[in-house]
């Protein structure tokens, strides 16, 4: 009776010369081409297939009895121009593909021809009514950025085509930016799973469209579909990018009810939306109740804390998340300096960047010095914020440069201002934000031939002066307001209570600012302006709809004014009224006649 040869223990293979050794031990064993030993042998040399790919070559064209089954697990783990070699090899066995070949090979195959070759091949070798290769192909086409030969494939799919394949369609096109084209597939769907309503909503949070994510939300609520975790964080992210809170804490409660995990993706998710809409009290209590605090979760709270104000309570954050043994990576280094920036906290953030980059090796990039810049910038020490450019071991970009340049303007260096200013606008021509810091500049300093200049400049290249826009979410009803327009059925109202605001804080003490208005004209005619920037009607509209003791929350697309923080200071206390806004940098928590940025932004 004979006796199968003993199969040798595996042992971990590391190099070359470990592969032939046990290589030849299995040869001599006889077991050579046992199925388990010849992949795990073929496994090791796919990973560096430039070396390695001759020697698996020979190993399978000297097999004893060649099986798809050895090639298929390659394909997925080899880059494509190694996977079509091999390939090539399979077919000069001859050794035909099977139904595992195709889906292992085709959604990572590049470029374009070589996905066209292989789809000719399974259409050669009968594979096109093969599901699982015809997903293939349409993933393939779409990650060659071909979404007209996907749809091709697609509409000629018939009866092969399952909730997969409508599933493909539909995150391919958002991903190549085809939303509108998705959501008509989307809607044409004869059945749907989790991942088709995620992916449809993930296709309208990248576009930017989170209330149109938010609606196939409550379609898919509505069908009684029960959620997961990427879905609600999905969800979760949509209200982030709405500003609406009202919906995010509905989502919130919707995932307690529903028993959803909270793993990291999540946490960090709800963390981040409590923060980005203005409820960091709420944020905090999320966080805290988390049992296990990942990175992220970690870097949302403390970037949270930076833009609210509280820089002493992110710095001890950090602190914590140190001891709760987590390492810091790039992004900790931008929140913790972003805290003591809008907190004033000069020293502690100098003494932060050189203890994380010692302490923990991480190499500082453009964002961290640009965060040194507008740290030192923000407290007007400009020559600490030029030396810190100067030493960068980089050539600045527009963000470091514009970093040193608001601050500019806000102290009034003219002459550095104006030397960084045109800099800035050459490399960064297209930005209507950069010429009308330099306008002001120039303005402020009564040089009224300049500012001409510049907005000549403008004019020639097209370039169009950004409109401010404030956004105020009340009763989950969301409302826009645009700078010096008014498009709203309580219109009339809006502006009646706008200047019953301004007039009843007028007698309260406040005066308007007018050093930001650029015109040269009497300063009477320069306060008629201030009337109409667009966070004013936002909060003459909130105070309509709420009552003493109610919270406003209003998000603005520029940096406030000084005009408009002033006078929101006095609408907080006379009207009794929380006020938070969020500008393009920050959170401006308003009660009481004061504000948590302390005047400082």
């Amino acid at each position: 009776m004979s006796t199968a040869a003993p199969s040798p223990t595996p042992i971990p293979l590391t190099t070359i010369a470990e592969l032939r050794q046990h290589h030849s031990q299995l040869v001599r064993l006889g077991v050579a081409s046992h199925p388990s030993h010849a992949r795990r042998l073929l496994s090791f040399l796919a990973r560096d297939p430039d070396s390695h790919l001759p020697y698996a070559a020979r190993l399978l064209a000297h097999h004893p009895d060649p099986h798809p089954a050895l090639f298929n697990p390659l394909f997925s783990e080899l880059p494509p121009r190694h996977a079509a070699r091999l390939l090539a090899l399979m077919l000069s066995l001859p050794l035909a593909p099977d139904h595992f070949t195709f889906p292992r090979l085709l959604p990572g195959a590049q470029p374009l021809h070589l996905v066209a070759q292989l789809h000719a091949l399974l259409l050669k070798l009968g594979f096109h009514a093969h599901t699982q290769s015809l997903n293939a192909v349409l993933a393939a086409y779409f990650a060659n950025a071909r979404p007209d030969l996907a749809s091709r494939v697609f509409r000629g799919g018939g009866g092969a085509l399952d909730v997969v394949s409508w599933t493909t369609m539909v995150g391919g096109l958002c991903k190549l930016g085809l939303v509108d084209d998705a959501r008509e597939v989307f809607d044409g769907m004869p059945e749907r799973n989790l991942v088709s309503w995620n992916a449809m909503m993930s296709g309208y949070v990248k576009a930017g469209r989170f209330l149109d994510a938010l609606e196939v939300f409550d379609e898919m609520r509505a069908r009684g579909v029960e959620g997961n975790g990427f879905v609600a964080a999905t969800a979760v992210v949509a209200c982030t990018g709405a500003g609406a809170l009202a919906r995010g804490r509905e989502v919130h409660r919707w995932v307690e009810r529903s028993g959803i995990g909270m793993d990291e993706k999540l946490a960090s998710a709800v963390v981040d939306m409590y923060c980005k809409c203005g409820c960091i009290e709420e944020a905090r209590r999320v966080f805290e109740a988390l049992p296990v605090k990942g990175l992220t979760s970690w870097n949302c709270m403390i970037g949270g804390l930076a833009v609210h104000g509280p820089g002493e309570d992110a710095v001890e954050l950090f602190g914590r998340m140190e001891r709760d043994g987590v390492a810091p990576d790039d992004v900790t280094l931008v929140n913790v300096l972003t805290a003591c920036s809008h907190a004033g906290m000069i020293s502690e953030g100098r003494r932060c960047f050189d203890y994380i980059v010692r302490r923990y090796g991480i190499e500082p990039k453009m964002e961290h010095y640009g965060c040194l810049v507008d740290l030192y910038g923000r407290a007007g020490q400009l020559e600490e914020a030029k030396k810190v450019i100067d030493d960068m071991p980089m050539e600045p970009d527009v963000g470091v440069l514009g970093a040193l340049f608001g601050a500019c303007r806000i102290h009034g260096d003219i002459d550095l201002g104006e030397a960084i200013g045109w800099r800035v606008i050459e490399m960064d021509s297209q930005n209507s934000g950069r010429y009308v810091l330099l306008a002001n500049l120039f303005a402020s300093a009564g040089r009224w031939e300049d500012v001409a200049k510049v907005r000549q400049l403008m004019d020639e290249r097209n370039v169009s002066k950004e409109a401010g826009r404030s956004v105020i979410d009340v009763d989950s009803e969301v409302c826009e307001f645009q700078c010096g327009s008014l498009c709203h059925p309580r219109a009339e109202e809006v502006y009646g209570m706008a200047k019953d605001m301004m007039k009843r804080i007028g007698a309260e003490g406040y005066v308007p600012n007018t050093r930001d208005v650029l015109h040269d004209i009497v300063e009477e005619e320069k306060e008629t302006p201030l009337l109409y920037h667009s966070e004013k009607l936002a909060i003459a509209f909130g105070l309509l709809r709420t009552r003493p003791g109610d919270t406003m929350r209003i998000t603005k697309n520029l940096r406030v004014c000084r005009d408009c923080h002033e006078a929101t200071k006095f609408v907080s206390r006379v009207f009794e009224r929380e006020i938070v806004v969020r500008d393009r940098n920050r959170f401006h928590h308003f009660k009481d006649g004061k504000c948590s940025c302390k005047d400082y932004w």
